[in-house]
């Protein structure tokens, strides 16, 4: 393309735009520019508080105290069997005694966490939230829904 085909491409271009501009038919910059902000979008991420839920957790006084009870019966069978044991013996029935004490602590907040995230997630497809995150992964926003999760738990028991 020559010079002079250019020049007149450009030329002719720009009187386009100028005349389509004035007939109001082009898009003036401003129009973009004062477009309505965008709307911003409904909370779809909720947040709990697991900890706060279990303290909660219609039955937690009971199944603390049978931990309890089991944690001090680990501790009184490690006491009455150390003595005369080897160090590496002690820290084998320490650790037979501690896997216990594990065992029974899942079977009893597994039963209680297995609810717990039922509600959590029964809550959620109600509000129609996308996700739910543990609290303390929450920095900014999100839906609080302990109370409507506790609310389901306590109606399920």
């Amino acid at each position: 393309m020559t010079i002079a085909k250019r020049n007149f491409f450009i030329t002719w271009a720009l009187t386009v735009l100028m005349v389509l501009g004035s007939w109001g038919l082009a898009v003036p910059a401003v129009a973009l520019a004062a477009k309505a902000p965008a709307k911003a979008p409904a909370q779809t991420i909720g947040f709990v508080d697991y900890d706060w839920l279990l303290d909660q957790y219609p039955g937690m006084d009971k199944a603390s105290a049978e931990l309890q009870a089991v944690n001090e019966q680990a501790k009184q069978e490690y006491e009455s069997k150390a003595p005369g044991l080897s160090d590496q013996e002690k820290q084998q029935l320490s650790n037979q005694l501690g896997q216990r004490v594990a065992q029974k602590r899942e079977q009893l907040l597994g039963a209680m966490l297995d609810k717990i995230d039922a509600a959590v997630k029964a809550v959620a497809e109600e509000k129609g939230l996308t996700a739910v995150v543990p609290k303390s992964a929450v920095v900014y926003g999100g839906l609080d829904i302990n109370n409507d999760v506790l609310a389901k738990v306590k109606a399920a028991n």
